[in-house]
């Protein structure tokens, strides 16, 4: 088999991972939804999901780095897939258990596994070719997130959302007895789907495992043994994808993870209604994906950025100040332009630093820490005034954010 062919190979393997972390991520506005109504949450209790989630990639960034720079990809990645497969299973005894903090325990290690697999992947699939379609190539395999992000909902709504939850008035009126039972009955709706998930996590998993998988080294300087693991830091474009990304996870987790709420809230949608919208947004998510990698061939990816960011910020208007379900849509319209901000800003953000790539992944994937801080304040401001419409000005201040890094760094060099 040739070099090239190797390649392929790879690509295609490492493409899979997309996917499924996709799904995952995007299983949690279903799960979101669910366990705000079985344990009766406010929006910063149920917001903690999603800061169980992306706390992970704060704390394993860097341990991540570290595990590639000494063992390779393939050794992060098998470790990432373990973590995978381990925290779906949690969800097991977490809902025996019918306890919020062992769900959340259990995202934690799942996350952690995710962390592990996103800072080997996603510069992998940037450096695993030709370097001038790094950009086009990340924003392919990123497509296949977003095809998980499309299916996820609709799977998660049949299988978890399978009855309309009771209200918190109902289930307070409930006997102590009955109240359980009904919690234990709604967190058991979450263990099959999620047991599937990690048996499937392990199959992928033996596979690299008995795979041989391209390593690639980056080119080296005379310097790069004398400089710590920080030393990425001192590209501009590094840190700037650093500040980028952490305000654009914020905003996209925020954006799909309370969708459901916000129909349900703004709109008095049912979930089973509100699902379809759902799985609406990720599939405009997975063709904003594949119309951004086919105009990246016409178009610096810098400048479809600062173009797709100034869509969102419009649209993020809209829902602040719109009324009925025109705001639904223009939420829903957020999700095709976000769609290539996260692989657009990762390849930017690592371009041209050679041997620091693997630490400046590190450095821009602890970055989507963001997801963990950035929805429990937009929450906060719906709890405070309530008014849901009102935590979108949140979104709206993390799309500037990213058009102003598409500025800031539009003189860094030809990205396609």
């Amino acid at each position: 088999m040739s070099r090239k062919e190797n390649y392929t190979f790879a690509i295609i393997l490492i493409t899979s991972l997309f996917f499924f972390w996709g799904f995952i991520h995007n299983l949690d506005p279903i799960l979101i939804n669910h366990l705000r109504s079985a344990f009766s949450l406010t929006h910063v209790q149920a917001s903690l999901v999603d800061s169980a989630v992306f706390v992970a990639y704060l704390l394993l960034g860097i341990p991540a780095g570290i595990i590639m720079r000494k063992f390779g990809y393939k050794a992060g990645i098998l470790v990432g897939l373990s973590l995978f497969a381990l925290g779906c299973f949690l969800f097991i005894p977490a809902a025996n258990a019918i306890s919020y903090p062992f769900f959340l325990a259990a995202l934690f290690i799942l996350s952690c596994g995710l962390t592990i697999l996103e800072t080997a992947a996603n510069p992998y699939i940037t450096v695993l070719g030709d370097p001038a379609k790094a950009t086009q190539r990340l924003n392919f395999a990123q497509s296949f997130n977003g095809l998980a992000a499309s299916l996820a909902p609709i799977v998660g709504g049949v299988f978890i959302l399978a009855e309309e939850p009771k209200s918190a008035d109902e289930i307070a009126a409930l006997s102590t007895d009955a109240r359980n039972a009904y919690i234990l009955a709604e967190t058991s709706l979450v263990k099959g789907p999620y047991l599937v998930l990690g048996l499937i996590i392990l199959v992928v998993a033996v596979l690299f495992f008995l795979t041989k998988l391209p390593e690639i080294n980056e080119e080296e300087d005379s310097n790069d043994t004398k400089r710590g693991f920080f030393a990425s830091l001192r590209h501009m474009n590094v840190r700037w994808g650093v500040l980028a990304q952490f305000f654009y996870v914020g905003a996209q987790v925020y954006v799909f993870s309370f969708l459901l709420v916000f129909a349900s809230d703004a709109l008095g949608m049912s979930g089973q209604d509100a699902k379809y919208y759902a799985g609406l947004a990720g599939f405009l998510f997975m063709i904003g994906r594949f119309v951004g990698t086919f105009f990246m061939r016409f178009v610096e990816p810098y400048k479809l950025l600062m173009l797709y960011s100034i869509f969102s910020i419009l649209l993020s208007m809209v829902v602040i100040h719109g009324e009925g379900m025109v705001t639904l849509y223009a939420l829903v319209g957020i999700t095709f332009f976000m769609s290539i901000m996260f692989p657009t800003i990762f390849a930017i953000g690592i371009k041209s630093v050679g041997s620091d790539t693997k630490s400046a992944s590190s450095f821009i994937i602890m970055s989507i820490v963001g997801g963990a801080i950035i929805p429990p304040i937009a929450g906060g401001i719906t709890d405070y005034t309530h008014n849901i419409h009102n935590s979108y000005y949140v979104v709206l201040i993390c799309f500037f954010v990213v058009l102003l890094f598409g500025w800031k760094t539009r003189n860094v060099g030809e990205v396609k």
